[in-house]
């Protein structure tokens, strides 16, 4: 052991980090060299000092006797303690403390090493990572909370231009309905829909609903097409009992239904001249009498109207009053016929083969160009509606995954398309017709060559010849 402590000097020097061993009492048996560098101590003064006493008691430290009393303490032969702490007399320096027991050969300890290591560098790129993460954490979250702005932002636009409330599109002619549909939702106005049959009046109505402060009640429905002159009034204003044969007890009606919501009157050109005085009073003043009552009763409805009729040419036929036509007239909105917003049929198209293949179990793959261009010219005097049928009757005609029409769609628009053409101009307009519908796509399955019925270098070698590329086709 004698001879152990005599070289112990030698070997501790031979380490680059400054080491110190202490005895079972925290008394200093030895230190290497760069520990006296480093902390500024003389050898004299360290050997056989407790180390809380070195370096006018710099030593004397809680981290340093919390970890050395865990070493003392300790009954279990664990070799390792260790604590980071800053020194500040040595140059505001993090030290990184470990302790490691040397046991004699009877399991008792010997010595205490306590290893000191410089962590500063390491300890200032943790916290600049920190920051560094902390930063590009916070970079993150403003990312995401823009993008989710965003998110929420393309949804109304998404929602605003191709599925408004199930009205799909995106032309300009629709994207105006939207755009007017906006303006109205969350006012309590009256609003007039006037379109010709099928274009989708009550989406519209239940669009202005869903977006207006009353779309916690549900729309109240009255079509004044399909119930009789003599029922009307009874389901608008309701009765008491006893006011006609076979009311046997009171019942609303539809207004008082509607009371706090909205109420929708669909086809309102058809209703009985000898009622729309009755209308016009609820639309003004907010009153009316159930049949059989001589009390009045005060609801708050809004109006939706709807009506496939030129109300102003009824009212010159003497068929709809004047006054009410202005209480309606307050702010319209007209539904464009499906023949002046093409651009939106090959949407339409997609989205009624997706409703009905899905009801029917079917599987529709394909659609051919030649089935989309006669959907594309037709003129389509039922519009949207009479799409939809066209389409049913299509998927049931379909045995395979290509769509076959089983209607002929003779009614065409003949706008002069072909007229005057030569082979050739209509070969190529046809041809880039089908690479636009297939994304440009000239060979392999579900390609202009598979469309056609050409071999991919006959269809390239046409291209060449008719000079057809992308670039100028776009």
């Amino acid at each position: 052991m004698n001879l152990l402590k005599q070289k112990l000097p030698s070997v501790l020097n031979a380490v680059r980090e400054p080491l110190i061993i202490l005895d079972s009492d925290l008394t200093v048996v030895a230190a290497n060299r760069s520990f006296y560098e480093m902390f500024d101590v003389r050898k004299d003064e360290t050997e056989n000092a407790p180390i809380f006493s070195l370096g006018n008691r710099q030593w004397n430290i809680p981290a340093l006797r919390e970890l050395l009393k865990q070493v003392v303490s300790c009954d279990k032969e664990i070799d390792d303690f260790e604590v980071d702490h800053p020194f500040e007399r040595i140059g505001r320096k993090i030290m990184h403390l470990n302790a490691r027991r040397i046991f004699t050969e009877t399991m008792r300890t010997q010595w205490i090493l306590l290893a000191i290591q410089d962590v500063t560098d390491r300890e200032v790129h943790a916290r600049r990572l920190e920051e560094i993460v902390a930063q590009r954490t916070a970079e993150i979250q403003a990312l995401k909370d823009q993008l989710e702005a965003e998110r929420a932002y393309l949804q109304d636009e998404i929602k605003l231009t191709f599925n408004y409330e199930n009205i799909i599109g995106c032309s300009p002619a629709i994207k105006y309905v939207f755009y007017k549909i906006e303006q109205i939702a969350r006012t309590d106005t009256h609003v007039l829909i006037l379109g010709e049959t099928g274009t989708g009046k009550e989406l519209v109505a239940r669009a202005i609903h869903h977006l207006s402060l009353r779309k916690h009640r549900a729309l109240v429905k009255v079509n004044c097409a399909v119930l009789p002159s003599n029922l009307i009034e009874n389901e608008l204003f309701g009765h008491e009992k006893g006011a006609f044969t076979g009311a046997h007890s009171q019942q609303p009606g539809r207004f008082e239904i509607a009371d706090g919501a909205t109420l929708f009157l669909d086809e309102i050109g058809e209703l009985p001249l000898e009622l729309q005085p009755k209308l016009l009073q609820v639309i003004e003043s907010g009153r009316f009498e159930r049949l059989g009552s001589t009390g009045t009763k005060k609801v708050d409805a809004r109006l939706i109207a709807a009506t496939n009729r030129n109300l102003e040419d009824e009212v010159r036929k003497g068929r709809f009053r004047k006054d009410l036509w202005y209480r309606l007239n307050v702010f319209p909105i007209t539904i464009p016929p499906l023949r002046d917003r093409r651009e939106d049929i090959p949407m339409l198209v997609k989205h009624f083969i997706a409703i009905i293949t899905k009801r029917m179990g079917k599987k529709i793959e394909t659609i051919p160009v030649h089935v989309m261009d006669a959907l594309m010219h037709y003129s389509w005097p039922g519009n949207v509606r009479e799409l939809e049928n066209v389409l049913e009757r299509a998927v049931i005609n379909s045995s395979g995954p290509k769509l076959r029409l089983a209607d002929d769609l003779k009614t065409q628009v003949h706008d002069g398309l072909w007229t005057g053409r030569t082979l050739e101009e209509v070969e190529k307009e046809y041809i880039i017709r089908v690479l636009n519908r297939v994304g440009w796509k000239v060979s392999g399955r579900d390609s202009a060559a598979e469309i056609l019925g050409m071999n991919r270098s006959t269809l390239r070698a046409r291209m060449r010849k008719l000079s057809i590329r992308k670039e100028s086709a776009e």
